[in-house]
């Protein structure tokens, strides 16, 4: 009998508690895949179209928002190629808590600016021309089901309209969607001139951050020196961020993800190490006389021990590779919820390769032991004992 055949049968000796024990594993691997994402979209980094792109807001805090004349203002500085602007707008469809990204944008130096995200001309034109008009990221009208020139029931927790009204119905124009490999997030936009004209009195004339395009990223931090200069001693000083240094600025509100993110980790595999290193321990007592049988029939004291050995490898691999496999069919659902927070999700080879040395560190260790032991026990002993 091959060592791969005894390998398999001695698995399934007891196939609950096989089941179960891969089952942990595979839960294990895929938090530490999800983990590391999370980590690294954190981490921050930005599209190869986001290279040039600094964001400008308010110097002393993120709720306040900017006068809507710095737009041009800035647009006339040497080292800025374009700039446009976007306004936080809570508001939701169906019910506050089913939430997602909307903004009151200028739609053609949105698009000009924002080039990962990709529409075609001639619904940028409707989008440009249709004042209560509004474009829908694919995802997002796919989501409700919306189809062009449908009306969308859109309603605000936060901004009331002139009247006193939270209702904000808008027509979809058109749909647009995300560079090949970029997360999609849901979005909606809608036109800021119609948000600014009915808007109650005092949201009006206002942007709640600014991101403008230098001219190249070699000239980013002239950009930043200029505006940041240029509304020095006014009474609304801005803060100028490279794109991919604001959102690290931004998700270390929430803490140090890193170290949260590795103290969860290190507590998951502490735990499975010790859950898998008891079954390990007890599937070995359990088959003392089984190989002490084998040693009788030929097998040599490494083959016996390195039968223990391969059978906690299996098992530790093919639960990491059962959740890494559940990561990766994640991948696109968490990216299209949640991507556009920070960064893409990626589940990437780095990471696999890791949680796959993870798998084979488990295995030596929760495996090694019971296979010494199997090694040195003498055929009498293993008889006697089982």
């Amino acid at each position: 009998m091959t060592l791969s055949r005894l390998v398999v049968a001695s698995l399934g000796r007891k196939p609950v508690r096989a089941v179960l024990t891969l089952a942990a594993l595979a839960v294990a691997f895929l938090l530490f895949m999800l983990l590391r994402a999370i980590a690294v979209a954190f981490a921050g980094g930005v599209s190869p179209e986001g290279l040039d792109r600094l964001i400008v807001d308010s110097k002393y805090s993120l709720t306040e928002n900017l006068p809507l004349a710095y737009v041009e203002r800035i647009r006339a500085l040497d080292p800025v190629d374009e700039v446009t602007h976007m306004t936080w707008f809570s508001g939701y469809i169906r019910e506050p808590a089913d939430t997602f990204a909307i903004h009151p944008v200028e739609p053609r130096s949105y698009f000009e600016v924002i080039r990962e995200q990709r529409i075609a001309a001639d619904v940028l034109e409707q989008f440009a021309t249709t004042r209560n008009g509004a474009v829908a990221s694919e995802s997002l009208a796919s989501r409700f089901g919306w189809q062009v020139g449908d009306v969308i029931p859109l309603r605000s927790d936060l901004y009331p309209k002139a009247d006193g009204s939270f209702a904000w119905p808008l027509t979809l124009v058109g749909t647009f969607d995300y560079a090949e490999g970029q997360a999609g997030p849901p979005l909606l936009l809608f036109h800021y001139d119609h948000y600014n004209e009915s808007v109650a009195y005092w949201g009006r004339n206002q942007v709640y951050w600014i991101t403008a395009r230098a001219r190249s990223p070699d000239r980013l931090a002239d950009a930043i020196e200029a505006i940041d200069t240029l509304f020095e001693n006014s009474p609304y000083p801005t803060r100028s961020t490279p794109e991919d240094e604001y959102r690290r600025q931004f998700a270390s509100q929430l803490g140090d993800i890193g170290r949260i993110t590795t103290a969860i980790l290190g507590a998951v595999f502490f735990t499975i190490v010790l859950l898998t290193g008891n079954t390990a321990q007890q599937a070995y007592r359990e088959r003392i006389r089984e190989l002490a049988v084998l040693k009788t029939l030929g097998f040599s004291d490494t083959r016996v021990g390195l039968l223990v050995l391969v059978e906690s490898m299996l098992l530790c691999l093919l639960g990491a590779a059962a959740g890494i496999g559940a990561a990766v069919l994640l991948e696109p659902g968490i990216n299209a919820a949640l991507g556009g927070f920070v960064g893409r999700f990626e589940m990437s080879a780095t990471s696999i390769g890791q949680a796959l040395g993870l798998a084979v560190l488990l295995a030596v260790a929760v495996g090694l032991p019971p296979a010494l032991a199997a090694q040195r026990r003498s055929i009498v002993d293993g008889l006697r004992k089982g």
